[in-house]
């Protein structure tokens, strides 16, 4: 990387400043009747049709088409349940059954992680007929995602990429195209305006972070106000660091790649079937996609796939 832009610290509050037809006779109305009716029966038929390939309810026809923008995953470790944000809502996905909405709440979470037992920091945007700004800032829930309480930066920020770790909350606000971090989650140090993808934070040091760039993946090792290009590593558009130092990546052809704590040496494991949206690496073998419209698990380091739910 040519010297990638970094931005020295400045502190931010919770409030930063910055042919016209034809025309027939009409038909006879017995006619038109008829027609009406047959047109009715078939579209009839036609939705049963469907609603049974995709299920047998209407229920489940909307729940597919509202977990077809997924941009976070999670597990809570209360339960090991897999938790999905998703622009219409934030949904817990069992390894058995339907995904069901928490609290039947349809709110936009464009940003979404995981902060401890039934702890969730997010980001994004209202649901309609919601009060408040069109962007939430970064919003709280301590009860699985039940009720949420605004933090900091509410109008102000719309964080795309969120991670909390080490007590601090890491998030790429798609607002401002800037990288933060907050240590006690109201107030903001901005750190760099280096355009990237996505981020990752090292499990074991807090100013170590990756981020996936248009030059390719890039280190910090100063908490983000600088990067340096990491030689050899693949081009990614998704990252993700587990606790046990594992690092996953997938790039734009959904091809999955694993990698070390030091980042410089690389092994292809399995491609995804679809444009990638999300990634949660859990463990070097447990490992959670979002591709193409579907929600994928690996317990084999990413080698193999299985659906965990498809759109």
């Amino acid at each position: 990387m040519a010297n990638p832009k970094a931005r020295t610290k400045s502190k931010q509050s919770a409030r930063p400043t910055r042919r016209q037809g034809t025309t027939s006779s009409p038909e006879p109305m017995s006619t038109r009747v008829r027609v009406l009716l047959v047109v009715i029966a078939a579209l009839a038929v036609a939705v049963l049709g469907y609603l049974a390939a995709r299920g047998g309810s209407g229920d489940t026809a909307a729940v597919h088409a509202e977990l077809e923008h997924v941009h976070g995953l999670g597990v809570d470790p209360s339960d090991d349940t897999l938790h999905v944000g998703t622009h219409y809502g934030l949904f817990r996905m069992p390894e058995q059954g339907q995904p069901t909405r928490v609290a039947d709440r349809i709110q936009d979470f464009m940003g979404f992680t995981v902060a401890g037992p039934e702890h969730f920091l997010a980001s994004g945007h209202p649901g309609e007929g919601q009060e408040g700004p069109s962007s939430l800032g970064l919003i709280e829930s301590t009860d699985g995602g039940e009720t949420w309480q605004p933090l900091s930066l509410a109008g102000a920020a719309d964080f795309h990429a969120l991670e909390y770790r080490h007590g601090r909350v890491y998030g790429l606000n798609s607002l401002t195209g800037e990288f933060m971090v907050s240590d006690d989650q109201e107030n903001w140090v901005t750190q760099t305006d280096l355009p990237m993808a996505d981020f990752a934070v090292s499990p074991d040091d807090p100013d170590v972070i990756l981020a996936t760039t248009e030059q390719g993946l890039a280190r910090s090792g100063d908490g983000g106000r600088s990067f340096e290009l990491v030689r050899g590593a693949p081009q990614l558009l998704l990252v993700s660091w587990a606790d046990d130092g594992t690092i996953v990546g997938i790039d734009a052809a959904s091809r999955v790649h694993v990698s070390s704590g030091d980042a410089a040496m690389w092994q292809d494991r399995g491609t995804l079937d679809g444009p990638p949206e999300a990634l949660a690496a859990q463990s070097r073998d447990e490992i959670y996609a979002a591709a193409g419209g579907a929600v994928l698990v690996s317990t084999d380091g990413g080698r193999e796939f299985t659906v965990r739910y498809q759109g």
